[in-house]
């Protein structure tokens, strides 16, 4: 099977067990199975990785520098991309599919290893490894999804996505429960060896995958070319500005991330005000805020991470096969736009609770899976480098223009209702994106291609 051709086989061929066993979750052709297991496989190590490393980043950082460095550290992240997207896309103008994914891998993995040393020999890492951390997640996320996008077909992608993004449930609990295992007898820094360890695994399902669609034998014909070629020299930038698809993609994915992270903030002070009243109350003698706020995140991320996969594994692929990649992302902002208004009546914390539960799965789910779903008809330079760009630097933008916000809003001494009605408005502007996103792919459907 060559690449562009995941999953399609000759005619009269039945299902393996691999292809019943997924076809639980989504529908499941003859052959597609193996290859959706081994992304989803690759998915939940590489969020392994990331859930693993992620302690010692908020440790180092917050133990040497403080929490207010590390929202200015957030927010310059934007500006570093800025950086190192033009070398990603030299990069990728110039080595073939496979080796860019593995030179990235490499790259990460020898900085791993080089930090593991540096932390041995008594170096300050905190505010360098914030950085790397926030780089690492976002590059190597987009380039996994580049490659799926890369190896599937729209109708595929739609089918086949939600059980790759199974993988990404998975592996943030597992990865997080991991680390909490694995902090305190094995230290921060020898958790950096546990992570370069576990890309090197992903560096392999990767390979194992290439190799295996460009052996496997099919009567079909690839629909993004020829996957051994390097990429055209155009930058990811140069392609976001010529395209309004890709625009109006970077767009939703600046007010996604500004709305989900500003409502992040609103969760957190209203979490902090209960917290305050409890400590106060004789019932609750010998509490303090510190275990009020600990105990509450626990369940919190317990039933985002629940329902995320209840979500992941039961509906992504139905609604996305019924009404679209395109369509199906106005889903989330209905919800958030429900949630803020309720937030915005009755700040409450059992009602801002509730709302960014909603918020959170159906976003780390459905909202994912179709965002990633929407470079399945773009060309192979879209999906390597514009998505690149988008999920890294418009990412980062989002959560700039967050923190501007909040910084603006502590000096007008704003209340929690401020913060959700600022958050209401952004939702609006973010479904009006999602609409000419709907609307754009209606017109332009019959094309092959969105961005050459």
């Amino acid at each position: 099977m060559r690449p562009g051709s995941a999953g399609r086989t000759p005619r009269g061929r039945r299902k393996g067990w691999i292809d019943r066993a997924l076809s639980l979750s989504a529908e499941v052709r003859p052959g597609e199975g193996p290859t959706a297991l081994l992304l989803m496989l690759d998915m939940l190590i590489l969020l392994m990785a990331y859930y693993i490393v992620k302690p010692v980043r908020e440790a180092w950082i917050l133990g040497s520098l403080g929490a207010e460095v590390k929202a200015y550290a957030g927010a310059g992240q934007a500006a570093l991309f800025l950086l190192l997207l033009p070398l990603y896309d030299a990069m990728a103008s110039r080595v073939s599919r496979i080796r860019l994914i593995n030179g990235m891998t490499a790259f990460f993995i020898s900085n791993l290893v080089l930090f593991y040393f540096l932390a041995a020999a008594g170096a300050n890492l905190g505010i360098v490894f914030f950085f790397w951390v926030g780089i690492f997640n976002l590059m190597l996320v987009a380039q996994f999804w580049a490659f799926a996008n890369d190896l599937y077909t729209e109708g595929q992608g739609k089918r086949l996505f939600a059980i790759v993004g199974v993988g990404s449930a998975l592996g943030a609990i597992i990865g997080a429960k991991a680390a909490g295992w694995l902090f305190e007898p094995v230290g921060p820094s020898n958790l950096m060896l546990v992570t370069a360890a576990l890309l090197g695994v992903c560096m392999i399902l990767t390979n194992w995958i290439h190799r295996r669609e460009r052996t496997s034998t099919g009567d079909v014909v690839p629909k993004g070319g020829n996957g051994d070629r390097p990429l055209e020299t155009q930058g990811a930038f140069e392609l976001i500005h010529r395209h309004r698809y890709l625009m109006l993609i970077a767009a939703m994915v600046l007010m996604s991330n500004f709305v989900n992270t500003t409502g992040e903030f609103i969760l957190g002070k209203a979490v902090t005000i209960s917290a305050a009243q409890a400590v106060q109350d004789p019932v609750n003698a010998g509490l303090t805020e510190e275990e009020y706020i600990g105990k509450f995140y626990a369940d919190f991320f317990f039933w985002v991470n629940f329902i995320t996969a209840i979500l992941q594994l039961f509906v992504v692929s139905r609604i996305m096969k019924r009404v679209g990649a395109a369509a199906t992302l106005l889903l989330v902002p209905a919800i958030s736009l429900g949630g803020y208004m309720l937030m915005a009546f009755l700040p409450m914390l059992t009602f801002v609770r509730t709302a960014k539960i909603l918020e959170n799965s159906s976003n780390y789910s459905i909202q994912n899976t179709a965002r990633h779903a929407l470079f399945l008809p773009t060309s192979r330079e879209a999906k390597y480098k514009a998505a690149t760009a988008i999920e890294s630097f418009f990412w980062r933008i989002g959560d700039a223009c967050s923190a501007l916000l909040v910084f603006v809003g502590t000096h007008l001494a704003f209340e929690l209702t401020n913060y959700a009605l600022a958050n209401v408005a952004a939702v609006i502007v973010w479904l009006l994106v999602v609409l000419a996103i709907v609307e754009l792919r209606r017109r332009q459907r019959s094309r092959t291609r969105i961005a050459a």
